[in-house]
């Protein structure tokens, strides 16, 4: 399909985007994308929203039981 200037322009303005911004997370210090929880500490601007060590104890509990009926 053929492209006119104007879209071929618009098509190459689109090249010079920039890689997300990142912040650093005032809790634990990881880098954590902005506007979004921190995947290490669970906390957003300082408050526990998702409780991190809780749902790793699910997950692993989860592999353990896949483990044991695969056996």
């Amino acid at each position: 399909m053929r492209h006119n200037r104007s879209h071929r322009g618009n098509v190459r303005s689109h090249h010079a985007l920039k890689n997300p911004r990142a912040r650093k997370c005032a809790d634990c210090g990881a880098v954590a994308a902005n506007h979004r929880v921190c995947a290490l500490c669970g906390k957003y601007k300082g408050k526990v929203v998702i409780d991190v060590h809780a749902k790793l104890a699910k997950k692993d509990k989860k592999n353990k039981a896949k483990t044991k009926a695969e056996k």
